[in-house]
C-alpha cells in the first residue's frame, strides 16, 4: 500500500487527524455513518477483508471506499458501483476577489437547508453531521440558500479537502460555486494548509471550474460502493 496519505484518504483521516469521527477501528474502519458511509480496510489481505465485511454486517448500510484502484469485495459482499474520481491539489490557491458575492458561515439552524440542497444536487455522500467536519459557507438571496462549500477530509497534516460544493441548477453560471471555494480555500491557507478536493472524473464543468481556481489533477482515484451479497 502507498505511504502517501493522500492516496488512502480515508484510512489516513481515520487513523489521523480525524481519528475521533471513527466508529469502528481494527484492520477495517469505518466513519461514524452520522458522517457519511466512508469506510477503509488496512489492506487487501484476507484479515483485513473480513474486518471490512465486518464492518458492513454491523447494520449501518452500504460503505464508500476512496481508494487509487477498485477495491475488491471481500466475501459476503458485493460491489454495487464503482466510479472514476480525480484528487486535485491547489498548490497555488486563487485568493479572495473584491466583488465576490457575500459567503456567510453556516450552523445548525442551517442544516435543513443545507441537506435539501446537497440531497437535490448530490455532491457526495451527505449526512446527519456532514457539515460539522469543519467550516461550511453559503450565499442566501431573499433567505434562500443558493449554493454552498465547506470542508471534509483531514487526511494529513497540511491538507485540508474542500468538499460539499454544489448549487441550485436555477442559479448555476453566476460565479457562486467559485467565490464559496476562494472562501472555504482562504480559510484552510490562513491556517498554512494546501487545499485538494475530489470531483467524479467524468464532470468536465467542475473539473474546469477547480482548474480556474489553481486546482491540479494530482492522482486518478476509484470510490467503490460496497454492501452485503
Amino acid at each position: 500500500m502507498s505511504a502517501n496519505p493522500l492516496d488512502r484518504p480515508v484510512w489516513s483521516m481515520l487513523h489521523g487527524r480525524q481519528a475521533h469521527l471513527a466508529a469502528v477501528t481494527g484492520a477495517a474502519v469505518r466513519i461514524d455513518p452520522a458522517y457519511g458511509p466512508f469506510a477503509a480496510a488496512r489492506d487487501d489481505g484476507p484479515e483485513a477483508q473480513a474486518a471490512l465485511a465486518d464492518v458492513l454486517r454491523s447494520g449501518e448500510g452500504a460503505v464508500w471506499l476512496v481508494e487509487p484502484g477498485e477495491w475488491p469485495a471481500p466475501p459476503g459482499t458485493k460491489v454495487i458501483r464503482t466510479a472514476p474520481l480525480v484528487q486535485m491539489v491547489a498548490q497555488s490557491p486563487v485568493p479572495m476577489r473584491s466583488g465576490d458575492p457575500e459567503c456567510v458561515r453556516l450552523g445548525d439552524a442551517d442544516i435543513p437547508a443545507m441537506t435539501e440542497l446537497a440531497l437535490a444536487t448530490e455532491p457526495g455522500p451527505w449526512g446527519a453531521r456532514t457539515s460539522h467536519y469543519g467550516a461550511f459557507y453559503g450565499i442566501r438571496r431573499d433567505g434562500r440558500l443558493l449554493a454552498m462549500a465547506g470542508e471534509r477530509m483531514l487526511p494529513a497534516p497540511g491538507f485540508d479537502e474542500v468538499s460539499g460544493v454544489c448549487t441550485w441548477p436555477e442559479f448555476q453560471g453566476q460565479g457562486l460555486a467559485a467565490a464559496l471555494i476562494r472562501q472555504v480555500m482562504a480559510g484552510i491557507t490562513a491556517r498554512g494548509a494546501v487545499p485538494f478536493l475530489h470531483s467524479y472524473a467524468g464532470n468536465a464543468p467542475a473539473i474546469g471550474l477547480y482548474e480556474s481556481l489553481g486546482f491540479r489533477i494530482r492522482k486518478e482515484m476509484v470510490v467503490t460502493v460496497l454492501a452485503l451479497a
